[in-house]
């Protein structure tokens, strides 16, 4: 009985949140707060969903994680410059407050600097769920907050590791197997099809070798999941492989939501510091946003990340949890920081709802900077030169950047948000440009758009009439060509004005009856493996241009 009294409770809360126009975490946080203080008693598979969603989270972050962001200036400099900041901030305001008689729970000095510690930290949990619900995992605000919430993750895994008592096992070292055995298990990756096995497989790469044997060697699990994710992010599936788990990851998160607020309801002290603590959401907010601008950063991706990144951390629960074991704080802190920081994922969720005109309001409380002062990523892009711009460079964007080059075409662009991707092409002499032309901050820090034809590429459902868009209000004048994968896509994109658009599954069945008629029965075994190898091989080949060919980049395009 009372598993289904749980469940009504996630039932009908998340869905009065949505039909609030809130995000149902809202609500399944205050289910838990109603199941904590309503005598129930505690279902201990709510806590093991919970830890469980929270190692899977980890495990699709590393997954679209590229260790190298992580030492740059405006991510490694953003994380240390707001924990130092926020840490100090929370410790004098708390401090302050037990100074003017609030009375919670014993406490140490030591104590009241850990909270500052503790609350220092932005949620992983919601900034991870907000940059996926607005597609922004891969603009540059989105891959800054990743990165700072990958650092502080690794600061409090750090601390917990040095705080909890329990000594590394000697055979922790020989965790640097694990590297050569990501590519084992890349290739078992190979030999799974794209159905359930694919979810299955993911789960246990983040549980058994990341989680479960971390925890055993005497580091934390949830570290090891993230380093698993990591190791697997080069993989070609990668980005499906965390696409794959996106549906049962964000259903065992229910339960990390619901056993927030199962600690039952705090005592009046709590309440005044949880609501002393929501009043400092805005100025976390400040922060971050004076930090990510000072890395020089453009105003608008300031404000993006600073907003962003505003819901304490569920890190947090945990650094107090050491402290109270410690003796340095007493137990209540716990349901007091809960508290604390439930609200502020409410806060957050509400003002990350529909931010545009807040954005618009604190860009122009920023001041203005010259241009070449910003970062190389953030200057204003000039594609003076350019006649065609390809957006979205897999294969179908490198076939048409080759033929178009094999034809004697020049002033051809490729925009591609891969990182790695854009890297490896312009390393063969692609003009390449890593940019997200889904995003808006693309779209203005353009000069003009001089171009006189665009290919839309990119394969995702959805991306092309984003760029469709994105065009139609900047300055462009010239055709559009673009692929659909959807005869609805299609029929909206020939609606939006698109002048040529092709059907990738028509042209593919096409392309392959004209295979099928100019194939020699005689040229190879139909039955051996050299003659598909030999058609793969093709296939890639027209992709690229030949060794050598490829043309110098024509304008820097930033």
């Amino acid at each position: 009985m009372t598993p289904a009294l749980y469940l009504l409770a996630v039932v009908i809360l998340g869905f009065a949140a949505t039909l609030l126009h809130l995000p149902p975490l809202v609500g399944f946080l205050i289910a838990g707060f109603v199941i904590g203080s309503s005598g129930l008693p505690n279902l201990p598979v709510v806590d093991v969903m919970g830890d469980v969603g929270v190692a899977i989270l980890l495990f699709t972050i590393g997954l679209k994680l590229d260790l190298r962001t992580l030492t740059r200036r405006e991510v490694f400099g953003t994380a240390v410059a707001t924990m130092v900041l926020l840490t100090g901030l929370g410790a004098v305001v708390i401090g302050g407050l037990l100074l003017l008689g609030l009375q919670v729970d014993t406490v140490t000095p030591t104590g009241v600097v850990l909270l500052g510690f503790a609350l220092s930290f932005s949620s992983t949990v919601v900034v991870i769920k907000l940059l996926e619900e607005r597609d922004d995992t891969g603009s540059l605000y989105g891959r800054i907050a990743i990165g700072v919430l990958v650092v502080q993750d690794i600061a409090a895994v750090v601390y917990m590791t040095f705080t909890s008592g329990r000594t590394p096992s000697p055979w922790a070292l020989a965790l640097v197997l694990l590297w050569p055995g990501a590519k084992l298990l890349g290739l078992v990756l190979d030999r799974i099809d794209h159905r359930e096995m694919r979810t299955l497989f993911g789960i246990a790469v983040a549980l058994l070798p990341g989680y479960l044997l971390f925890d055993a060697l005497g580091i934390d699990g949830d570290l090891g999941a993230l380093l698993m994710g990591a190791l697997m992010a080069s993989h070609p599936a990668a980005k499906e492989l965390s696409s794959s788990l996106f549906t049962i990851k964000e259903l065992l998160l229910v339960g990390f939501f619901l056993s927030i607020g199962m600690d039952g309801v705090p005592g009046t002290g709590a309440f005044i510091l949880a609501g002393v603590l929501l009043v400092l959401v805005p100025l976390r907010a400040v922060v971050y946003t004076v930090t990510v601008r000072v890395l020089r950063m453009r105003r608008r991706t300031s404000a993006l990340t600073g907003l962003a990144m505003t819901a304490y951390s569920e890190f947090a629960l945990i650094v107090v949890a050491v402290a109270v074991e410690h003796g340095v704080l007493g137990g209540e802190w716990t349901a007091a920081v809960s508290l604390a920081l439930a609200l502020s994922f409410m806060l957050s969720a509400v003002v990350n709802r529909r931010p545009a005109a807040l954005i618009t309001w604190i860009t122009h409380l920023i001041p203005h900077r010259p241009a070449n002062t910003l970062h190389p990523e953030e200057r204003p892009l000039d594609l003076t030169g350019v006649q065609t711009v390809i957006f979205g460079m897999g294969r179908i964007g490198r076939a048409t950047y080759a033929r178009l080059y094999a034809d004697g075409a020049r002033g051809v662009l490729g925009i591609d948000n891969d990182a790695s991707k854009v890297e490896q092409l312009a390393a063969k002499g692609y003009n390449i440009l890593e940019a997200d032309a889904t995003d808006q901050e693309f779209w203005q820090r353009l000069d003009a758009v001089h171009a006189t034809k665009a290919v839309l590429a990119m394969p995702d459902p959805g991306a092309n009439l984003h760029v469709i868009e994105w065009l139609s209000r900047s300055s462009f004048t010239g055709r559009i060509l673009a692929i659909a994968r959807y005869d609805d896509e299609a029929k909206q994109m020939c609606a939006k004005g698109v002048d040529v658009v092709l059907n990738v599954y028509d042209g593919l069945g096409a392309s392959l009856a004209e295979a099928v008629e100019a194939l020699d029965p005689d040229s190879c075994d139909r039955h051996g493996p050299e003659c598909t190898q030999t058609h793969e091989s093709a296939t890639e080949s027209a992709a690229e241009p030949a060794t050598g060919s490829a043309p110098t980049p024509e304008p820097d395009t930033g």
